[in-house]
């Protein structure tokens, strides 16, 4: 197997749980690729007793490798998509970090999961990605998330007014400090958090949730996935932030969003005996009681 490797940050808590990774993957031979800043954070912290490559982009991986490793908690297994962008490359996430929703794999399976995908036993769940299309080209290449396109307020004494439009349909405007655009991964992040709906994956979805809205009927809304929705910001022209995933930008209220679905979407590897109702029901602990 071609595996890259991919993380943000070391603490001493995950070096046993690292060290173990990469002892199992030189012992079935893997080839092995490590994206840089994360080689440089562990190269005096953990043993590597065989060759290595390094890699910065996503040009030095597509088509060299089979499947990456997100190594951390769900951030930085969203960080992966500039990585591997329409390459299909199917991403694993191993979770050193907390509640972990996408990162599936806990610190203690990490051995018994190579050792079932190096034996071809897991599936690809194939996520939507929505996009984002500004007339400035706000995130050039990178104008797609996995998560959500999140609009918010910059100054913290005022809200938003937000007119929104499906299909070029007008929906509302919203007086708030924001709005969610989530897609069905999306929708156990931020848009949950809002009040919004869990929706599974593959449900060709997206759910609209504002933040904090001054008008307390005012709900999320779930639309098709293939719809297109334009945001604009309206009133007193003033910056607002925009962001995709975890890469924020500021903008003028001049500019409008165009949000839709992506063309292509990202393979999350997913062991055979896991599902998404499992994953609900263990990360937020639906039918634990409480009392006990």
């Amino acid at each position: 197997m071609r595996i890259a490797l991919f993380g943000k940050s070391f603490t001493n808590e995950i070096h046993l749980y690292l060290q173990q990774l990469i002892t199992k993957l030189e012992s079935i031979n893997s080839s092995i690729f490590i994206y840089e800043p994360f080689y440089k954070i562990i190269k005096e912290k953990i043993n590597f007793n065989s060759n290595y490559l390094i890699f910065n982009t996503h040009k030095e991986i597509i088509h060299k490798v089979d499947f990456l490793f997100s190594i951390g908690g769900d951030g930085t297994l969203l960080d992966t998509i500039t990585l591997v962008r329409n390459s299909e490359i199917p991403v694993l996430g191993i979770n050193l970090g907390k509640l972990g929703f996408l990162s599936s794999i806990p610190k203690d399976k990490i051995i018994p999961a190579i050792d079932e995908i190096s034996k071809e036993k897991y599936k690809l769940d194939k996520r939507t990605l929505l996009k984002l299309e500004t007339s400035n080209n706000l995130f050039g290449e990178l104008n797609y998330a996995l998560n959500d396109c999140i609009i918010h307020k910059k100054d913290p004494f005022s809200l938003l007014t937000i007119s929104a439009t499906v299909n070029d349909e007008f929906v509302n405007s919203y007086w708030a400090d924001g709005l969610i655009i989530a897609t069905p991964t999306g929708s156990t992040a931020y848009s949950l958090s809002a009040g919004g709906p869990i929706i599974m994956p593959g449900s060709e979805n997206f759910v609209i949730s504002p933040i904090a809205t001054h008008n307390l009927t005012v709900r999320p809304i779930v639309i098709p996935d293939n719809s297109i929705i334009k945001i604009n910001i309206i009133g007193e022209k003033k910056d607002f932030f925009v962001s995709l995933d975890s890469r924020s930008e500021t903008v003028n209220s001049s500019i409008e969003l165009i949000i839709k679905k992506e063309e292509f979407r990202i393979n999350l590897l997913q062991m055979e005996d896991e599902n998404f109702f499992k994953t609900i029901r263990d990360k937020l602990m639906w039918g634990s009681d409480r009392r006990n």
